[in-house]
């Protein structure tokens, strides 16, 4: 069961939506400020397409730069892919079937809406223990 459901939210938002960050990550690579940017959108792209394990905490070392950095983020791509998460997850909640995959398409909603200042760590990683996003 936990494979088809795999293959129904592969299909149906992961692709589209990985599609999107990579786009998104090609675009950034662009201009030269906003490379961070590029590389920040293709760990994302990987999480959507394997979520499984993986849990979203904070870098201690984060500070006010990465919060100005999330602001340009958050107009650049984040807005667009946070909606792409949410309009995705409306859809699924119209079929008895997709209901389970919303939950995640809502918690990496959150995650797209300000990605900076944090990591994608496997959930077997110490800092995973602490309160983190899982999927």
């Amino acid at each position: 069961m936990r494979t088809l459901l795999y293959l129904l939210w592969l299909v149906f938002s992961r692709i589209w939506l990985a599609f999107g960050y990579a786009i998104a990550g090609i675009c950034m690579f662009l201009l030269v400020i906003t490379v961070p940017f590029g590389f920040v959108s293709f760990g994302l792209a990987a999480c959507v397409l394997w979520p499984f394990g993986r849990k979203v905490v904070k870098r201690p070392s984060a500070g006010a730069m990465s919060t100005m950095e999330n602001i340009l983020w958050f107009v650049l791509a984040g807005l667009w892919m946070a909606t792409a998460h949410l309009f995705i997850g409306v859809l699924l909640c119209l079929t008895i079937v997709g209901i389970p995959l919303v939950l995640g398409n809502f918690k990496l909603a959150s995650v797209a809406i300000a990605p900076l200042g944090k990591e994608i760590v496997s959930t077997r990683d110490p800092r995973a223990a602490i309160d983190t996003i899982s999927f």
